[in-house]
């Protein structure tokens, strides 16, 4: 077994979530995902840049 991200794994999966969402949902569905990693990117950054200047 060489991996879970193989091209043909990942193209069956995207299949498997256009038969459960459909066309119409998917750029709703990447919307959403695409923001929610931003929030959790400027997160992580704001966390790290907030703590910096703190001593214990």
């Amino acid at each position: 077994m060489e991996g879970l991200f193989q091209p043909t794994h990942l193209f069956f999966i995207l299949l498997i979530v256009l038969v459960i969402f459909g066309p119409g949902k998917l750029p709703d569905l990447g919307r959403g995902l695409g923001k929610g990693i931003r929030e959790f990117k400027d997160a992580l950054r704001g966390g790290v840049e907030g703590d910096s200047g703190k001593k214990a």
